[in-house]
């Protein structure tokens, strides 16, 4: 009898080895996916994404501004319990953090000045903006060694080093530089050439980033991320921010 009971207060508190109070870190200055309202709260695809699985997990969630950089060394030290904020799945990010399955298929974009650089192969001696610690900071230092990457703690950073032409371009996420376009700056940019696809920086998608030790809390995104996709949560919030 006492094995049963200790097996059964063992199997209580693996329930409930997933904290109820979750903590994510993000770096809320890459609008759609995460980004300051007026009122200064975080906001964005991810926010909403990371709040649908939250209800799903009957958790409660707090999310926390961080520099992008920082994000996984904070996992590692165990300062929060996930991160959420645009992150590549990578085989160097894997070799840090555990990942839960993909929420966002993803390519990347060149964009700068209208006129100023006309493709890809002009970009060849030039400086181009960058996140510090992204796949796009590590895509341009392997694959296009005549580039200089001039690493920002933030894109808006960037954005306006290269409206005043201390940078010749910016590298980022599709989505994101597509929502620049939107904001009234469509007739003062233009993409340089076609999306970046290249799988071993942007080829497997975002994926919630979590401490290795804690594979249950992975398990537990991965179990909530079917659902809210199953039951249309996710399609509508993707509709949301990036239309049908």
């Amino acid at each position: 009898m006492k094995k049963i009971l200790l097996a059964a207060m063992i199997g209580l508190a693996s329930s409930h080895a997933i904290a109820q109070d979750l903590k994510f870190a993000t770096e809320a200055t890459y609008a759609p996916f995460e980004y300051m309202d007026a009122n200064n709260q975080i906001q964005g695809f991810d926010i909403d994404i990371a709040k649908a699985l939250c209800s799903e997990m009957k958790a409660t969630c707090t999310f926390h501004n961080q520099a992008f950089d920082s994000l996984i060394p904070a996992l590692k030290f165990k300062r929060y319990d996930a991160a959420i904020s645009a992150m590549d799945i990578t085989e160097a990010r894997q070799q840090q953090v555990s990942f839960s399955n993909t929420y966002y298929d993803n390519a990347a974009a060149f964009v700068s000045l209208k006129g100023h650089v006309t493709d890809q192969a002009a970009l060849n001696g030039k400086r181009v903006g960058v996140q510090n610690g992204s796949t796009h900071q590590s895509y341009i230092t392997d694959q296009m060694p005549a580039v200089t990457a001039v690493p920002y703690t933030s894109y808006q950073d960037a954005f306006i080093d290269m409206q005043n032409g201390r940078i010749d371009a910016v590298f980022g996420d599709t989505a994101v530089v597509a929502e620049w376009f939107k904001k009234g700056n469509g007739d003062k940019l233009s993409y340089v050439g076609k999306p970046v696809t290249n799988a071993k920086y942007f080829g497997n998608g975002f994926g919630i980033a979590v401490n290795k030790d804690n594979q249950a809390l992975v398990k537990q995104f991965n179990k909530a991320l079917a659902a809210i996709k199953a039951n249309g949560q996710y399609q509508a919030i993707f509709e949301q921010y990036f239309g049908k």
